[in-house]
């Protein structure tokens, strides 16, 4: 099934297999918490910055995995691989964050709008 970019999911390929990625709301608060923000607005703005940890890309794919459903611990994603090393992590947290809080880009559907006004 295709993943469906208005409900925010993403796929990004680790361990040479295809896997879902979504940040629902459970994630998303799981991401509050870990990141030390108060709401969904700080949290977007924390992801703004396009300054991102190693560890930072761990908890937000881990949230996004387990938001599709996967039932993965942060200590396994930090075991996963990509095709493409470092630069395919960057760029699976770069199209969920998109997905998740960006405006009508690809794929992103008709008259989508940000809910995070200024963090596109």
């Amino acid at each position: 099934m295709p993943v469906n970019r208005r409900r925010g999911e993403t796929e990004a390929a680790f361990d040479g297999r295809p896997r879902r990625l979504v940040l629902t709301l459970g994630a998303l608060a799981e991401l509050e918490h870990a990141f030390g923000v108060g709401d969904l607005a700080a949290l977007a703005e924390r992801f703004e910055s396009g300054r991102l940890s190693a560890a930072d890309a761990l908890r937000i794919l881990g949230a996004g995995l387990r938001g599709a459903g996967a039932e993965i611990t942060d200590a396994e994603v930090a075991r996963l691989t990509h095709e493409d090393g470092a630069a395919g992590f960057v760029r699976a947290v770069a199209e969920l964050l998109e997905a998740t809080f960006g405006g009508a880009g690809e794929g992103g559907g008709a008259g989508a709008q940000n809910p995070f006004p200024g963090t596109s």
